[in-house]
């Protein structure tokens, strides 16, 4: 019995671990179906939602072709409306490697041709050709409508497919080299160097975009949809540069170097003095704006080898980018002695009555420091002090301010900082620390040695020694305009601090004046106008030194001042190393021509209307009397060749610019020689000596530069038609004179 009945009991067990194993495998699936559908709800919400807009662009991409419309990069202009910086129209060519093997091009025509015209590697275009599912590939940026056009050519007569243009622009600078650190360049990047790169947010606009429907091969399909987005063109800049006074600057600068340089260097800021605006600054060595990677000036490659020049490149192109008006420092010499004038009538330790004597030398702790007159000065006034640019004078006055009021007023000249320009790269002045207590660093900084200061900010300091005591951030950019015209920004010209009060800057104008007729910037004279200046010769390490000269006018309504400075003159062109000297005298030539054109009248005194200027009267067709009566009308006198009665031609003619004490000469009948007069040499001459060679010569001189003719000292120094030279006669000769025997 017990057999049969455990028989019966087995198969109830076994269906209880059957349905123990159903339940289990039912519970696994079912977790198993849970875990599956998460997991693909979790990733049809990732893709539905998460990566929704991702997906649905790459499906746009499968279906779209997207073309890039380029921005037009705003314009650069100058403060009259000429053009410094354009996007000139260029165009982008491409080929599409797709295309070129559907139509079955000939890829070897095409990749010779185009390497040819190029300029290109035919291997490389065929690598490219190769990308056989690529629709684009580029071969030459922003190539200009004459490349372009010889592209145009070749795939016409070839009748190809494949190879494409898109209109696109480049920049441009139509003054080539002129303002070239001012305005700096653009590269693929956006801007580089200069106004460029500081102001390239507003002048980088966005580009736009045409999208056009392909079929599932990338191939367009036609009289499908093409969207348009505008591209968005950037904004213009109007710059407070003046065209005009840049070039008259730069061809002062370019002089400066050539007459007196070694290749270290020349700068010159001309600026409103009652604004900060910038109306021109130059610099050398200079470059070619279109080509800026391209070494331009010799004197920095003088004595390299070609393997030299290409190692040392970057080094010779960051020289040429680089504005020594702003990026650089130098040490400023006698100029800054206008500062501690105006520290000194401002604290009232001195007036005009002050008297100082010096023998040559001051010792300072211990240590003699020498004027530039090594034999003294004698006794003095405070004006007379200044125009001699007499150190020990200054040591004095400096000494006098005391060392917390000096380092005050260099920071409040703005001398301690950058001035904030707004261009980039500037550098900052400094000074040593021992200013704040050191007697001998204060002897030495009051006549301007031992720190270091930008030429923009010390030109701005000199503004504001003489516009009232007004301290200006100087500017380039006057205001920033959208394509419609509309401002978008204006530069604010309020001053930032009043350093001096109107007073004392009126004592500094009229010793400045001083300075100019009397003292060791005599060589900075112009005719007419007056102009008040310092001298500037400022030692550097080595033995070499700066040389410069800071100057406005006019000098009792001041409108605009300039700074010009040399790095390291010759020491051996027979010309006294200093300021006065080398760079006063063109410093008078370029205010000689930028004061007309600002429209500033000239006001000559009794001895200057002597040789001034005038336009001589057309008198052919008069009789004798009446026209030697015109021309005296006008302050010329005349001589006669021919015994006729009536004038029938003269020299100069009618309408020529000459001195008013020139002689014009009247035909009465007789032939006019046609001549040739050779210019003759005069450089080294006296005035008279000039004059009477000059005018043996059948020519006129011009007269600029010191005007105390009778002196001894008084040289001329350059004359504007090189000896040998064939001309007209009655051409006027421009001769420049100096006086010698300024030291500073």
């Amino acid at each position: 019995m017990a057999g049969p009945q455990n028989q019966k009991r087995r198969p109830e067990s076994a269906r209880r671990a059957n349905r123990v194993i159903q339940s289990r495998t039912l519970l696994l699936l079912g977790v198993f179906g849970v875990l599956t559908f998460v997991l693909l709800f979790t990733k049809l919400y990732h893709w539905q939602i998460t990566e929704h807009d991702e997906l649905q662009s790459v499906a746009v991409r499968q279906q779209t072709l997207r073309t890039t419309v380029d921005a037009s990069r705003g314009t650069i202009y100058d403060r009259n409306g000429t053009i410094l910086a354009m996007s000139a129209s260029a165009e982008t060519i491409f080929l599409s490697p797709k295309e070129i093997m559907e139509n079955e091009q000939d890829q070897d025509l095409i990749a010779n041709g185009l390497a040819e015209i190029l300029d290109m590697d035919a291997e490389d275009i065929l690598k490219m050709m190769e990308k056989t599912n690529s629709q684009y590939e580029e071969l030459k940026k922003k190539a200009d409508d004459e490349l372009a056009d010889k592209v145009r050519e070749f795939i016409n007569e070839n009748d190809l497919k494949g190879i494409f243009l898109r209109p696109t622009s480049k920049r441009s600078y139509p003054k080539g080299t002129l303002a070239s650190q001012v305005i700096g360049f653009a590269n693929e990047n956006g801007g580089a160097m200069g106004l460029e790169a500081a102001y390239n947010d507003e002048l980088t606009g966005e580009n736009g975009m045409v999208v056009t429907a392909r079929d599932r091969d990338g191939r367009s399909v036609l009289y499908q949809y093409d969207q348009y987005f505008d591209a968005e063109n950037g904004c213009d800049l109007q710059t407070t540069l003046d065209t005009t006074i840049q070039y008259y600057l730069e061809k002062g600068v370019q002089e400066l170097e050539a007459r007196f340089g070694t290749g270290k260097g020349a700068t010159g800021v001309v600026m409103d003095v009652n604004t900060g605006a910038v109306l021109a600054m130059a610099s050398l060595p200079t470059y070619d704006l279109n080509d800026p990677s391209t070494i331009y000036n010799d004197f920095l490659t003088s004595g390299m080898t070609e393997e030299e020049i290409i190692e040392n490149a970057t080094e010779l192109r960051n020289k040429q980018w680089r504005s020594k008006a702003i990026n650089d420092t130098y040490e400023p010499g006698s100029t800054f002695k206008t500062l501690t004038l105006a520290m000194a009538l401002e604290e009232n330790v001195v007036d005009l009555n002050s008297g100082f004597y010096c023998g040559g030398n001051m010792t300072v702790e211990g240590q003699k420091i020498w004027c530039s007159k090594r034999t003294g000065h004698g006794q003095q006034d405070l004006s007379t002090a200044f125009a001699n640019s007499c150190n020990p004078a200054f040591m004095n006055i400096g000494l006098r301010i005391g060392n917390a009021k000096f380092y005050q007023y260099m920071k409040d000249f703005g001398l301690m900082e950058k001035t904030g320009i707004d261009t980039t790269g500037e550098a900052s002045g400094f000074a040593n620390k021992e200013i704040e207590y050191s007697t001998l660093a204060l002897a030495c900084y009051a006549f301007g040695q031992n720190f270091n200061v930008t030429p923009i900010a010390l030109l701005a300091a000199q503004c504001a020694c003489v516009n009232g005591g007004y301290l200006y951030t100087p500017y380039l950019v006057e205001q920033v305009t959208d394509q419609d015209g509309n401002v978008v920004s204006k530069h604010d010209a309020t001053p930032i601090r009043q350093v001096v009060s109107e007073e004392t800057s009126a004592l500094v104008r009229q010793i400045m004046e001083q300075e100019v007729t009397s003292g060791t910037g005599k060589n900075g004279q112009v005719a007419g106008y007056r102009i008040g200046g310092k001298t500037g010769t400022a030692d550097k390490v080595g033995g070499n030194v700066i040389v410069s000269f800071v100057c406005f006018a006019p000098a009792d309504d001041p409108q605009v001042m300039m700074l010009l400075t040399l790095d390291e003159p010759n020491k051996w062109t027979g010309t006294y190393v200093s300021g006065g000297n080398m760079v006063a005298p063109i410093a008078s030539s370029v205010m000689s021509e930028i004061l007309p054109y600002l429209g500033i009248e000239p006001s000559y005194t009794a001895e200057e209307l002597v040789g001034a200027d005038k336009t001589v009267p057309n008198v052919i067709g008069l009789g004798k009397d009446a026209a030697v009566e015109r021309l005296a009308a006008s302050g010329f006198t005349c001589r006669t060749v021919g015994d006729g009665d009536t004038v029938t031609d003269q020299t100069p003619v009618g309408g020529a610019i000459v001195p008013n004490n020139a002689e014009i000469i009247l035909y009465l009948g007789a032939e006019k020689s046609t001549d040739k007069c050779i210019v003759p040499n005069v450089v080294g001459d006296s005035a008279a000596t000039a004059n009477q060679k000059i005018v043996n010569a059948g020519l006129i001189m011009g007269v600029s530069g010191a005007t105390n003719a009778s002196s001894s000292t008084v040289r001329a120094i350059s004359q504007s038609i090189a000896a040998g030279t064939e001309v007209e006669a009655g051409t006027v000769v421009r001769v420049q004179f100096s006086d010698s025997s300024v030291r500073d």
